[in-house]
């Protein structure tokens, strides 16, 4: 529907530059036509300023009358050469022969009357009035013919303008019932598109509360977690956090961020949380734990241009010793009880791009420790002159924000909301592991 009204739309000002176009071109010719008529007129005068000078130079001798003379007769040749050309552009033929017959019958004058009394001007005036009354009526003959000819396509032009004026308002009012129609109907289907869209928002919280577990308690550990969609329909996206007891004492910790949005990336982040759940039942070490993974995922996803980048722990809450491995995750920060904010390094790529060793590192907690886990919708969140926040940014903000997990993860996320100008580029997933100050293995 959109195309079709791209292409109506498309049509309707193609139509009114053309119609535009054609009006203009009637009117210039129109416009040529009238100035063509002023030009005859102009072309009678200096006709009759020709037979004044003569007149004037056989009454005195004043070779003054012989300088206008031929001024005139100049200014009469380059006037017809003048209405010629704008009569050949407009392919009057007709008023183009009579116009040379006129021409021609004043070169004819000039050499049978005006250039013998030039060279003899004792011949008699009255001799003088008798031959121009001879040329004078046929060529004012010839001049009504022309007169004639350029009056009547100066009307046709005008008519022509007229017809195309009131068919453009015509065709305008067409489009406008047109447009009008075509509104209604892309209202009516506005409608139950926003409709179907609700219905999908509706299902898809639904899944995204399926996907997205909320956090389970974990013993001598305060936790929090924010989560904001870039998408404006939809409330799921393509990042994922999960907090998951493997026993008493281990639990499994687990952010990533999936290249896409929508629907389909929330269904990857469900076959990646239950997938990482599985295999960490089996086994604790964070490394092997991707690597088997990213042999799964290779074998499970048909898409070739999908990734993952993704940090998994186990956390042991007795000793708050973390083992982790990072595939090119670099959103992950620990903010010690002084608040000094360190990043944790990336230990092999991304998922889903090539086979390749995960290493595993170990990062011990103490009592005041923040565990800051996010997805690069904090990382890469841009101010509005474009400047992106970056780990050094994010770092900051981190350092800053409430001891409080929960509190610290809202005020991340809206942070990132500030700084965007409440327009999200991406989505964001943060997830907030405080030890609780007093705990310890002898607590």
């Amino acid at each position: 529907m959109t195309a079709f009204l791209v292409v109506v739309l498309y049509v309707a000002i193609q139509g009114s530059f053309q119609t535009r176009a054609r009006i203009s071109d009637t009117f210039s010719r129109q416009s040529t036509i009238e100035r063509s008529q002023i030009e005859l007129e102009e072309l009678l005068r200096l006709e009759i300023d020709e037979q004044n000078s003569l007149r004037g130079y056989l009454l005195t001798r004043d070779p003054f009358y012989v300088e206008q003379y031929r001024a005139a007769a100049a200014g009469f040749d380059a006037r017809i050469a003048t209405i010629r050309r704008a009569l050949q552009a407009q392919q009057l033929g007709t008023a183009l022969q009579a116009l040379d017959q006129y021409g021609a019958l004043q070169v004819q004058w000039r050499k049978k009357i005006a250039m013998p009394l030039l060279a003899h001007p004792g011949t008699d005036i009255t001799d003088l009035d008798k031959s121009n009354k001879i040329f004078s009526d046929y060529e004012n003959e010839v001049v009504d013919s022309v007169r004639s000819d350029l009056a009547d396509t100066s009307a046709a032009l005008a008519a022509s303008t007229k017809a195309q004026l009131i068919r453009s308002a015509y065709s305008r009012a067409l489009w406008l019932f047109a447009f009008g129609l075509l509104a209604i109907v892309l209202n009516a289907f506005r409608t139950r598109l926003y409709r179907e869209l609700e219905q999908e928002k509706n299902t898809t919280e639904v899944l995204q509360r399926a996907f997205r577990s909320e956090f389970v308690p974990l013993p001598n550990c305060d936790v929090g977690s924010a989560y904001l969609s870039a998408g404006s329909h939809v409330a799921v996206g393509g990042d994922v956090f999960d907090v998951y007891r493997l026993s008493d004492e281990l639990a499994l910790v687990l952010i990533a961020d999936v290249s896409g949005k929508g629907v389909d990336a929330a269904v990857l982040t469900a076959f990646i949380k239950f997938t990482i759940r599985g295999i960490a039942l089996r086994r604790r070490e964070p490394g092997a734990i991707l690597a088997e993974f990213n042999t799964a995922f290779a074998q499970t996803v048909e898409n070739p241009y999908l990734f993952v980048s993704m940090f998994v722990g186990v956390l042991d809450t007795q000793t708050f010793q973390l083992r982790y491995a990072s595939a090119g995750h670099d959103s992950a920060f620990v903010r010690r009880s002084t608040n000094e904010v360190q990043q944790l390094s990336v230990t092999g790529p991304v998922l889903g791009v090539m086979e390749e060793p995960f290493g595993t590192r170990t990062l011990n907690l103490e009592p005041g420790d923040t565990l800051v886990l996010a997805t690069d919708g904090l990382t890469e969140a841009r101010k509005r002159s474009g400047e992106q926040l970056r780990e050094a940014g994010a770092m900051r903000l981190i350092e800053r924000a409430s001891e409080q997990p929960q509190l610290l993860a809202d005020e991340l996320a809206a942070q990132v909301r500030v700084l965007g100008g409440n327009r999200l580029r991406d989505d964001l997933a943060i997830l907030a592991i405080r030890v609780l100050p007093g705990s310890g293995a002898d607590a």
